[in-house]
C-alpha cells in the first residue's frame, strides 16, 4: 500500500535524526518541528515512539526479508553451498534494498544503534518479525562452515556482522578517505568486493583454542 506524503515526510525525518542524535535523545517534538507536522500526525499514523521507531526499521527489512527469504530457498535447494556463495547473497540482497529507500550508510548506523542503545522493544521487534529470516541464513551459514564450534560461529557472524555495520555506516569517510589518500572512487560494489575475501577468509580462520564452559569453571 502506498504511504502518505506525510507518512513517507515523517519516516525520511526521524530515519535521519535517530542515525544522527540517537533513539532516546531524539524527541517526537524535534521529528514534527523537522518534518513539518504536527505531534497529532505523529500519533494518528504511527501511535508511539517506539512505533515509529519499528516502522523506521520495516521501511527497510520488510523488502530485504522478502528478498532475502526468496534467495535463500534457492540456496537451501542447492545440493551443496560454499560460504563465498551464502556471503555474496547476503551481500547482494544488502544492497539492493535500500538503494531504493534512501542512504544505506543511515541504515546502518540505525541498525547498529539498535542493539548499542537501550532499545529492549527493538531487539524484541527485530527477532519477532525477521527472525525467521535470519535463523535460515544462521542453519545455511552452519551447513557451509561444519568445521567450526557452535560458538565458534556465534562470535564469527557477530564479527562479521558488526565489520559490516561500522564499514557501510561510516561509507561516506571511508570514501573521502580513499580518494584523498589514495586516489580511489570507490562505489559500494567495488567495497563489497573486496570485502567478501576478508569476511570469508576470517570465517575460514584456524580455530583458537576454546574457552572452558561455565561447567567447568564452576567445577
Amino acid at each position: 500500500m502506498a504511504q502518505s506524503e506525510t507518512v513517507v515526510r515523517i519516516l525520511d525525518t526521524a530515519e535521519v535524526l535517530f542515525a544522527e542524535k540517537g533513539f532516546a535523545e531524539t524527541s517526537l517534538r524535534t521529528i514534527t518541528s523537522k518534518a513539518k507536522v504536527n505531534l497529532a500526525a505523529v500519533n494518528y499514523h504511527f501511535g508511539s515512539k517506539k512505533a515509529l521507531i519499528q516502522a523506521v526499521f520495516a521501511r527497510y527489512l520488510d523488502p530485504f526479508c522478502e528478498e532475502f527469504n526468496a534467495q535463500l530457498e534457492v540456496l537451501e535447494r542447492r545440493p551443496s553451498l560454499t560460504l563465498e556463495d551464502l556471503l555474496e547473497t547476503l551481500a547482494r540482497t544488502t544492497l539492493s534494498i535500500p538503494a531504493q529507500k534512501g542512504s544505506l550508510s543511515i541504515f546502518m548506523r540505525l541498525l547498529g544503534l539498535a542493539y548499542t542503545q537501550a532499545q529492549g522493544h527493538m531487539r524484541r521487534y527485530l527477532q519477532q518479525h525477521y527472525g525467521k529470516a535470519f535463523n535460515r541464513f544462521a542453519q545455511l551459514l552452519k551447513n557451509a562452515t561444519p568445521e567450526l564450534p557452535d560458538a565458534e560461529r556465534f562470535w564469527r557472524l557477530h564479527f562479521m556482522l558488526g565489520s559490516v555495520v561500522f564499514t557501510l555506516s561510516s561509507l561516506d569517510a571511508l570514501k573521502d578517505i580513499a580518494a584523498s589518500d589514495y586516489d580511489e572512487k570507490i562505489r559500494v560494489k567495488d567495497l563489497v568486493a573486496r570485502f567478501l575475501p576478508v569476511v570469508t577468509a576470517a570465517m575460514h580462520a584456524p580455530v583458537p583454542p576454546q574457552p572452558p564452559r561455565m561447567a567447568e569453571t564452576a567445577a
